[in-house]
Order: C-alpha cells, then structure tokens, then sequence
C-alpha cells in the first residue's frame, strides 16, 4: 500500500502551528505555567489541524531557506498576537497593583511562578480571578477564533507590517492604564479620603498619633470593600475579551 502525503499541507500546517503555539504561550490564559507544556503543544497541533485546510488554499511551497524564513516570521507573529492579548489583561493586574499600593499590602509582595507575577495579595488574587473567569465565561475560545481568523488577514509566512502591532501595543498600554484606574479607582479614592481624615485628626490631636492606626485601619477598609470589585470582574473581564480580540484581529 502506498502512502502519498500532501507536502504542501504539511508545510502549510506546520506554520500555522509555530504561530498558535507562540500565541499560546504568551497570551493568557494558555501563558497560566498550571497548565502542562505537552498540553499547549497539543492544544496547538489540534488548532493547526483545524485551521489546514483555511491555510492551505493558496499556499505555495517557498523552498528550505524560504521556508526557514517563513518558520521565523509566523514565530514573530504569533508572539506579537499574544502579547497584544496580554496587554490587555495586564488592566486587572495592575489594578490590583493599585489596591495593594494604596491599601498597604505592597509590604508584602512575592513572586508567583504559576503565572509570572509579582505582586502583594490583591494582584494575585484579581489575576488569578481573571483566569478563571475566561474559561468559566469561555472567553478564552473567543480568543482563540480570533486567532484562527488571523490567518485570513495575515497569510502564513506572508510576515507582519510592524507598525500595525507597534502601534496597536501603543494605544493598548494606554487603554490599559485607564482601564486599572477605573477599575481599582473608587476604592481608591476612598483610600485616599481616609489619609486626608487621619490627617487632619492627627492635626487637631496631635498626641493622638493617628497614623499608627492608619495602616490597620486602611487594610480594614480594603478588605471591606474590595468585595465589590469582584462582583465587576465578570463584565470587566467580558469586555477586555472584546478588546483583546478587536486587537488581534485588526492587526492585519
């Protein structure tokens, strides 16, 4: 019996995967280090199968050195897509940042290897939240049609303008900033209202020693009302979902 294999499928499908498994690794919530090596790859292989027959139409074989080339540049595409999504996300992890700055609990920080991130208790906690809202809401299989619709826009081994993911990482670091303070801003606020009231009691009594009950009371205040936050986390996370594959998509 003999076997013919479709060269060009092949090669067509290959590429394809160099660019999902780049996403995968970068992009949340497939970055999450919980989640096995051998399980992206094979997240990725099952999606570049899924997607050969889409990026097989119109693919001509380029040539080894071509196709080394081509290998590089889908290597390059896929790591700008999934940054790009991890931009976006990075809005949650920063307003946790902003809580633990403004609430006192920047004191203790410490690194998480599971998912790469420095932070005190609230900007693991939100970033953690976040991740499991994705694929509770199954926003991550949004995320991974918009990747699958990139190979319209941009062509296997077809590259990438840079100025287009430059400049939508630009505006995305921007967004991303506004969207922290909004997120984490009436807290915030509150926070900040609370040092102005022991300011000026520390000002009308002076032995009273107000500050030395600021902390205790600022950690208080925080855990009291952080509560309210997460009942927003499932409608901020819906929208950067939004926003992560408008990004992805527009890129080409």
């Amino acid at each position: 019996m003999e076997v013919v294999l479709d060269q060009g499928r092949i090669e067509a499908t290959m590429l394809a995967g160099v660019r999902i498994i780049a996403f995968l690794v970068i992009a949340p919530p497939f970055s999450y280090n919980g989640i096995p090596a051998r399980i992206k790859a094979m997240l990725a292989i099952g999606l570049a199968l899924a997607v050969s027959q889409q990026v097989t139409d119109g693919y001509e074989s380029p040539g080894t050195a071509g196709y080394i080339t081509a290998l590089i540049l889908e290597l390059v595409v896929g790591a700008a897509l999934g940054f790009l999504v991890l931009v976006v996300f990075s809005a949650i992890q920063a307003a946790g940042s902003l809580i633990d700055l403004f609430g006192g609990f920047s004191l203790a920080q410490g690194f998480d290897p599971q998912s790469m991130v420095n932070g005190a208790q609230f900007t693991r906690l939100f970033q953690m939240t976040a991740l499991a809202l994705l694929f509770a809401s199954d926003g991550y299989q949004l995320i991974i049609s918009g990747l699958a619709r990139t190979f319209n826009a941009l062509p296997i081994g077809g590259g990438i303008d840079l100025s287009s993911p430059v400049e939508a990482i630009t505006g995305s670091v921007t967004n991303m900033f506004l969207a922290a303070v909004q997120i984490a801003g009436p807290l915030i606020v509150i926070l900040f209202l609370a040092d102005v009231g022991l300011g000026l009691l520390t000002r009308v009594a002076p032995a009273l020693n107000a500050f030395a009950l600021g902390f205790p009371l600022k950690i208080l205040v925080t855990l009291l009302l952080a509560a309210t936050l997460f009942v927003a986390l499932p409608r901020i996370v819906s929208t950067l979902v939004d926003d992560a594959v408008r990004l992805v998509m527009g890129v080409g």
